[in-house]
């Protein structure tokens, strides 16, 4: 084994195996995977590894569907047999809930290029004669998916990079690691010292223990997860063929055939963490855990009511093995925050299905600087350090049990919560607050009134809580709306030269003293890394403003640009929350609690101002993320509650109400304002976004210039629109297909209710070839499809005028 490596993957698993082949792939062939026991020898070995390409996320789907692709590829390279079986797949919907969030897949899948069906009680008992119920109402079919032999597409993986020049080293067993002054890596292991340029975490059950090895603590714990084989089944016998994996979403159980009997998955409901404080380095290749029959069997009778034919087999065998689990579910992919060329790819449950990506999504992070696309969903930096081991373990038995649930619109699962608490959060608990929440911080969502307890019917269609929202909208249309906006990521940077650095950074023109721009952060190929606030509070001390969702994110690219000596950078987000004043009646508000003068002439939009806010030191900034007449309070923790309660009393005479995230998305729909995540991400530049009517072309390189300036001389490929459609009582949610006749035109971000203009909005991305017209589009909505039309100007106050009186 060498000494020295470019690349030293840590575990050989079927994601380890992958990051080592797309490595080799894209040209970095001084590589090696070390792996401490045997290829396959923790989770791997016994998964059931089955794939599917369908994802709530979009951009996981794509990578989900590339991975499927890959293995035909992986076999013909390396001559191993991954045992493919493209036996098709279909999900089964018992009620209406399901079978709304099918067809409103099904739509969604038409953007993401997946060649899915809508199938029919009938063909779902011809597709799969096992399964027998009178309830069913449809059924979704995607004929890519399928299983194979895990340790044939491991295999298949680590010789395809071996023939590329990667090395694989069986029995090396990683004892440290120690960071080098140079940002490489001393990798110490039981048959010697290997310096590393890079390392990557791919170590699965082991994962926490190799990112402690790090200095780091990775969101992970196992989980216990069960399935059955069963012995020969006469109806299978008889059958010339194999029949699809099946999801029954409604009983919990996934199976498919194996041999000529089935495997019976079960995401018991009496789930169980395994090897919390950590994995022993001798669990492995062939170990199991002792199956729980007990706690598996009211899961086992529900999921046979649908399967009887299952139910009637004999039990060949019971598999109990662990893998591990994020607390959404999703993997931990990336550069992890806080250390110089450490990489994760972790928390990978779906490994056969997203395996493939994974190590695509790496090899291009490392090998290019930056992923090809939105990777959001599965980025390490999406978890900081508020997530402590009590809460991950409470999140991932949370998803474990709920794996085939329905997650509806805006419904906040409650395990793990409340975690982070605003200042004034007892004050809008008081009000009836139902909460949200972002990277562990609770945000009030909507108000159901004091003294009144929150309560929600969720729902793919307008919920429950649809007329109280529209009774916050209008308060902040018509008197003063009060936001607990304590979600803004805030960054401080102090020092001579922190102009000059924050001007690279940011594609936008710098604020002078006393004032507040937007700006687009984009990459170095143009696609946008941030929509910022920049406020300059003094010549050499600015705040940038952004999502809270976004810290660890955000302080990650902030450090790729070194700091300048006497310049400091310190993320204030939680120091410095916010209050919010809108509407109308929100500058007599502010004079009632600060007793200046903030006429139009003395505070202009868009300037900020240090001033007493009800006996509190605060920096008051002019503007409103609804588009009315606005004033962020910008204070001290210590004081947000001081100010939010005198705001609530002082409002009373002037029509105050508490308004939540729900209203303020309603607003800013109505005045197309675009948001991150939704309109705003890495897979759209400037200009298809709109974006770069704030960028100074004209001022010295900032990052991605180049790639904008290109851009800005061929046009975008595609532009952000905002859409009038005519529904009735479901609105767009985000990635539905946007029609012009029969062509697929666009795809929408996000929608919802306009209940100031009384119409159903979404924006979205539009194709260039249908920017000549305003008519003749449809979307598709919970499968019917409704007429829509673009609108060329916002469709509240257009020309801007009541958020600058």
């Amino acid at each position: 084994m060498k000494t020295h490596a470019r690349v030293v993957v840590i575990g050989g698993g079927v994601v380890g195996a992958s990051v080592l082949y797309h490595l080799a792939r894209a040209g970095w062939t001084d590589v090696m995977l070390l792996e401490r026991k045997r290829l396959t020898a923790g989770s791997t070995w016994h998964a059931a590894a089955g794939f599917h390409a369908m994802n709530s996320d979009a951009n996981i789907a794509k990578l989900q569907k590339y991975t499927i692709g890959l293995y035909k590829q992986i076999q013909q390279e390396s001559g191993q047999d991954v045992g493919l079986h493209i036996t098709g797949g279909v999900s089964i919907a018992c009620n209406g809930d399901r079978w709304d969030m099918l067809k409103n897949e099904y739509a969604r899948h038409r953007v993401m290029g997946l060649d899915t069906r809508l199938v029919t009680p009938e063909e779902i008992r011809d597709l799969c004669p096992l399964f027998s119920a009178d309830d069913v109402l449809g059924g979704l079919h995607d004929p890519t998916d399928g299983h194979l032999d895990p340790y044939g597409a491991t295999l298949a993986y680590a010789r395809s990079a071996k023939l590329r020049g990667a090395e694989v080293h069986e029995g090396v067993k990683v004892e440290s690691l120690s960071p080098r002054a140079d940002g490489a890596w001393e990798v110490v292991t039981n048959r010697g010292t290997v310096n590393a340029e890079h390392v990557v975490n791919a170590a699965g059950l082991w994962a926490r223990e190799v990112g402690q090895m790090g200095g780091v603590h990775l969101p992970l714990i196992p989980m216990e997860h069960h399935y059955l084989i069963t012995d020969a089944i006469p109806e299978l016998e008889a059958m010339g063929h194999e029949i699809p994996l099946t999801v029954d979403l409604d009983g919990g159980i996934y199976m498919r055939q194996e041999g000529k009997g089935a495997l019976f998955g079960i995401y018991e409901q009496n789930s169980r963490p395994w090897s919390l404080n950590g994995t022993s380095w001798e669990y492995g290749e062939s170990d199991l855990l002792p199956p729980r029959m007990d706690d598996l069997a009211e899961d086992l009778m529900r999921g046979f009511r649908h399967f009887p034919k299952v139910e009637a087999a004999g039990i060949k065998r019971v598999v109990n093995g662990p893998f591990t689990f994020s607390p959404d579910g999703n993997p931990l992919v990336g550069p992890v925050p806080g250390l110089r060329n450490y990489w994760a790819a972790v928390g990978v449950m779906a490994g056969f299905s997203q395996g493939g990506g994974v190590g695509l999504t790496l090899a291009q992070w490392m090998t290019e600087g930056a992923p090809d696309g939105d990777v959001f969903a599965m980025d390490v930096a999406r978890y900081g350090p508020w997530c402590s081991k009590r809460y991950v373990a409470e999140k991932a038995e949370e998803f474990y049990r709920r794996r085939f649930q329905i997650a509806f619109p805006n419904e906040v699962w409650p395990a793990g919560r409340p975690l982070k608490q605003s200042p004034a959060y007892a004050l809008t608990e008081r009000q009836g607050a139902m909460y949200t929440v972002g990277y562990g911080l609770e945000q009030p969502a909507w108000f159901a009134g004091v003294g009144v307890r929150p309560q929600e019917e969720y729902t793919f269609r307008r919920s429950s809580a649809h007329a109280r929202v529209g009774e916050e909208c209008r308060a902040a249309r018509e008197t003063v709306g009060l936001w607990d906006a304590a979600a803004f990521g805030k960054y401080e940077v102090t020092g001579p030269g922190a102009r000059a650095w924050i001007d690279r950074l940011v594609a936008g023109r710098l604020p002078a003293p006393g004032q507040l721009k937007l700006s687009p952060m984009l990459a170095h190929n143009g696609r946008l890394m941030g929509d910022l606030t920049v406020a300059c509070i003094a010549e050499e001390h600015f705040w940038l403003i952004a999502s809270y969702g976004l810290q660890a994110w955000h302080l990650r690219w902030f450090h790729r640009e070194p700091l300048p000596d006497g310049v400091t950078l310190r993320n204030i987000s939680d120091e410095m929350p916010v209050v919010a004043l809108m509407g109308p009646n929100s500058r007599a508000l502010i004079e009632a609690l600060t007793s200046e003068n903030c006429s139009d002439t003395n505070f202009k939009f868009m300037h900020l101002r240090l001033m007493d806010v009800a006996l509190a030191p605060a920096t008051v900034a002019r503007l409103a993320f609804c588009g009315e007449l606005g004033f962020e309070i910008h204070c001290p923790a210590a004081y947000a509650a001081t100010v939010y309660a005198a705001a609530l009393r002082e409002g009373a005479a002037l029509g105050v109400r508490p308004v939540g995230i729900r209203a303020l998305l309603s607003l800013r729909l109505e005045k197309s304002f675009g948001i991150w995540s939704r309109e705003y991400s890495p897979d759209y530049t400037a200009a298809q976004s709109g974006m770069d009517r704030f960028i100074d072309f004209t001022k010295p390189a900032f990052t991605g210039c180049e790639a904008a300036l290109a851009e800005r001389k061929t046009g975008p490929i595609r532009k952000l629109v905002t859409l009038e459609i005519d529904a009735l009582d479901a609105d767009a949610t985000g990635y539905e297909p946007i029609w012009h006749g029969r062509d697929l035109a666009g795809f929408i971000t996000s929608g919802g209710y306009g209940h100031t203009v009384g119409k159903s909005l979404a924006m979205g991305y539009l194709n260039a070839d249908y920017l000549h017209d305003t008519e003749n589009f449809s979307v598709d909505l919970l499968g019917e499809r409704h007429s829509a039309r673009i609108v060329a100007a916002p469709v509240y106050d257009p020309s801007g005028r009541r958020m600058r009186a």
